[in-house]
């Protein structure tokens, strides 16, 4: 059965349809083509080298359509959040363990506090908006991660034999960490902190070790296997977990 390619381009990049699939195509001054699925729906995305042709780049997303597929289907079945209003019993989660909101009005300044194994306690001012009231549960995540990175950088850093020499904690749509390999600066997904710790410590160690290769090469995965045997298993873990509601583009 033949599969049908279409292709529109812009100055920047290129939309390709194969197979019924949307394919996002972005050229950059690289070696090597990367094709990913990212969540929440399985938007896909290739990142092309400068030199490689059209032909070339839709020969290889039809060498993965089986996979593409399989990847989309498992994103369209993952279990995700609706839209978090901020209320009392509303689900929210912290280091991988669900809690219950319990919102609490008071004549103070704002802040978040665990509760046993059961209850996040949220502490804000009379008439905060459910913007302000995230705004202050996200403040509180990102001071949770400020004070679980660095543990686990000055653990690994010295039995990898490199250093960060900067890193940071920021929202992102597509990836749990970056590594910027020239600068030796490390980024993080703030939504790490709803995650389990295992999977923390594997995104540290994953984006550490992209200062010793840039790629997901076959060294870099020799080196996971080397100092982090279950990162398979963290993997699984990070990406098979609720998606939290978001509103994603295409």
């Amino acid at each position: 059965m033949a599969i049908e390619v279409k292709a529109r381009k812009t100055e920047s990049d290129a939309r390709l349809q194969v197979g019924g699939i949307k394919v996002e195509v972005v050229r950059k001054d690289i070696k090597n083509l990367h094709l990913g699925v990212y969540p929440p729906l399985g938007r896909v995305r290739v990142a092309a080298p400068l030199v490689i042709s059209d032909d070339a780049v839709r020969l290889a997303v039809i060498d993965k359509l089986g996979w593409i597929k399989r990847q989309k289907a498992k994103f369209v079945e993952q279990p995700r959040q609706t839209q978090r209003e901020m209320v009392n019993g509303e689900s929210h989660y912290f280091l991988g363990q669900r809690y219950r909101l319990r919102v609490h009005e008071v004549a103070a300044p704002a802040r978040v506090a665990v509760r046993g194994i059961a209850s996040l306690d949220l502490f804000v001012r009379s008439g905060a908006s459910a913007e302000q009231r995230e705004a202050v549960l996200l403040h509180w995540y990102r001071g949770q991660l400020k004070a679980l990175i660095p543990p686990l950088l000055e653990k690994w850093q010295p039995i990898l034999g490199v250093q960060a020499s900067h890193w940071g904690i920021k929202k992102m749509k597509t990836k749990w960490g970056s590594c910027n390999p020239s600068a030796k600066r490390l980024w993080f997904n703030l939504e790490l902190a709803k995650k389990p710790e295992m999977c923390l410590e594997y995104i540290v160690v994953h984006e550490l070790l992209h200062l010793l290769e840039r790629k997901h090469s076959e060294r870099f995965t020799a080196l996971m296997d080397a100092y982090l045997p279950n990162w398979r298993v963290c993997r699984e873990t990070l990406n098979g977990g609720m998606l939290g509601h978001e509103v994603w583009e295409y």
